[in-house]
């Protein structure tokens, strides 16, 4: 059973991460090269769309490493796991007094509509995003490690 959960963890963590470092290095440079501002509507989708997944996959993605951590306690990596957690806390609490406030912002935003400083609010959002992909890459590392 704990085999079952370390994997399954690891697994929807590691997508995570996957999917927000796409989004870091992939999605919004290819946003960012459309000609004539169009990449904020591109931006401004994604932040409806991943907005509504992500909550629930971060928070999950916690109360799964917490399962595990607790199931787990008296086995080799326990330690690492519980060290993983804590950066998906810290993720966690990133995203909800750093990065939701701009997303919820921007997500509504269209060319008719978009403040003067859209652009340095996606950049701040970008440069908050690119600390929490570190911070989740870390903690899937730890998990990752855990499981060796």
């Amino acid at each position: 059973m704990l085999n079952a959960l370390e994997v399954v963890t690891t697994v929807v963590v590691g997508v995570m991460v996957g999917v927000e470092f796409s989004v870091a290095f992939v999605m919004n440079p290819i946003f960012n090269a459309l000609p004539e501002d169009s990449g904020q509507a591109g931006r401004a989708h994604g932040g409806r769309m991943l907005g509504a997944v992500m909550p629930f996959w971060y928070i999950g993605s916690l109360v799964l490493v917490a399962v595990w951590a607790v199931t787990g306690w008296q086995h080799d990596g326990a330690g690492l796991v519980v060290i993983g957690g804590a950066l998906l806390i810290i993720s966690v609490i990133m995203s909800i007094l750093l990065l939701v406030p701009i997303n919820n912002r921007s997500k509504t935003w269209t060319a008719e509509n978009r403040p003067a400083d859209w652009k340095q609010q996606t950049t701040r959002w970008d440069r908050y995003h690119y600390v929490r992909v570190a911070v989740i890459i870390a903690a899937f590392a730890l998990l990752v490690a855990a499981l060796a």
